[in-house]
């Protein structure tokens, strides 16, 4: 894993969870069907990829693969009534879609939307919460 440090980035940070929320609840409008299911899976795994962002460019940390960012995810300890293993179940899928071809089928978009009802919202708040908790740090010139 590529990592490198940067600023940490609170405003973009914060209008990432905003793009994020606004595909989810855009997505969470698609009929689930054998033909779209591509595309809510994919869609789903996305949204919460990009909250796993949002927590790394709120502490600087600007990497290169999908895995650390949910890791950050996995890493707030939330309480959810689904497992957070299950993003990365989803990171697994959306690969295969993209890169061979797995063609999803309709129950597993209805898994994913289930999961993401289940969760999504309480993820977010969850990042919102951490990333606000944060203040900037205070430079003192010497």
């Amino acid at each position: 894993m590529m990592e490198r440090i940067k600023y940490p980035d609170r405003k973009n940070a914060s209008s990432i969870i905003d793009a994020s929320i606004r595909q989810m609840n855009y997505t969470l409008t698609l009929e689930a069907t054998d033909e779209s299911a591509f595309n809510i899976i994919r869609n789903i795994y996305e949204c919460f990829r990009m909250l796993g962002d949002a927590l790394l460019v709120s502490r600087g940390t600007l990497v290169e693969d999908h895995v650390a960012q949910i890791k950050a995810l996995e890493g707030l300890n939330l309480d959810t009534s689904k497992p957070m293993i299950l993003v990365d179940k989803l990171r697994r899928m959306r690969h295969n879609i993209n890169y061979y071809g797995y063609i999803p089928s309709k129950i597993e978009a209805e898994d994913a939307i289930e999961f993401a009802k289940s969760c999504f919202d309480q993820v977010a708040k969850g990042v919102k919460k951490e990333i606000d908790s944060k203040r900037p740090e205070k430079r003192f010139a010497k």
